[in-house]
């Protein structure tokens, strides 16, 4: 089981399980994290087109509940290469955030993925755990 202490180490996970449409087509992914961050699981939460793919509160959620996760790391790739996060990116993130909080399930990074490389929106600062009630 896969322990995850920093970006890199999430990077390393999701990029041995996504599928091969890197390049071609948006997924979303989730990582399910233990209270010591070892990798519960994993999901795939949809696949889209060239520029979208949608990502349900809802069905994320209800997978990391019945994982019994403490905590998750969100994915998704970008086919054009770009890794800058969109606006879009940056409100689901902080939607999924309070989201979890509610729920007791901490949502640790967002990864944004290419073929060349990737972007944690935390280490990056285009989200603040900060941000969250205490």
């Amino acid at each position: 089981m896969d322990q995850v202490s920093s970006s890199k180490d999430a990077e390393k996970v999701l990029r041995s399980i996504w599928s091969d449409q890197m390049d071609y087509r948006e997924e979303f992914v989730i990582l399910c994290l233990n209270r010591a961050n070892k990798v519960l699981g994993y999901s795939k939460i949809s696949f889209g087109g060239t520029s979208g793919t949608v990502a349900d509160a809802k069905i994320i959620f209800q997978i990391a509940l019945k994982a019994n996760a403490s905590s998750i790391i969100l994915a998704h790739n970008h086919p054009s290469g770009n890794l800058k996060p969109s606006d879009a990116d940056k409100k689901l993130t902080k939607k999924l955030m309070f989201a979890g909080f509610t729920l007791d399930i901490t949502v640790l990074d967002h990864l944004i993925l290419t073929s060349e490389g990737y972007r944690s929106l935390m280490d990056e600062g285009d989200i603040d755990a900060k941000e969250m009630p205490h």
